[in-house]
């Protein structure tokens, strides 16, 4: 199944608005776009009209779009000897200090997937952890290279080519 759209700004008849508890939950009637827990707090939820609720949610993605069409391309990548991850409490999880992320990636025995891992700065991810960790960049694109280990540390030369036989 392929992962949902990017939310956009919606008008009423695209949205259905439900709440639980602290969340305003926003589900989009086209299946194909995410739905979002909006954690908005269970007081200020409930002297909420629908309406405002999505008046709020509608300035959030534009602030989101607008972010996101003034960032310059440039991926920021963490100086060698530098952590290129730390830990959030808040989220419990890793997560990527800038836009590049270089590692090692490990086998197992192919029995259990828990036994499979990347890793990054010493530390062994497992492939949730690993996932977990790029969906901090949810929505983002991303260009995977793969070179040897010893050389992670260097900008290959990419060629854009279909490969030749035995390549």
């Amino acid at each position: 199944m392929p992962r949902p759209r990017r939310p956009h700004r919606a008008s009423p008849d695209e949205i259905k608005i439900t709440r639980d508890g602290d969340y305003a939950i926003i589900a989009y009637a086209d299946d194909g776009v995410a739905t979002t827990h909006l954690q908005m707090g269970s007081e200020k939820l409930a002297g909420m009209t629908d309406e405002q609720i999505l008046e709020f949610w509608n300035d959030g993605i534009a602030a989101r779009d607008d972010f996101m069409a003034e960032q310059e391309p440039v991926a920021i990548e963490i100086p060698m000897g530098k952590p290129q991850l730390k830990y959030e409490q808040l989220s419990d999880q890793w997560v990527p200090r800038g836009h590049v992320v270089k590692g090692v990636i490990l086998g197992g025995d192919g029995d259990e997937v828990d036994d499979e891992c990347v890793t990054v700065d010493g530390k062994d991810l497992t492939i949730r952890e690993f996932v977990r960790m790029m969906s901090t960049f949810g929505g983002w694109g991303f260009r995977l290279v793969f070179v040897a280990d010893a050389d992670i540390h260097d900008e290959p030369v990419i060629e854009v080519r279909e490969p030749a036989a035995g390549e």
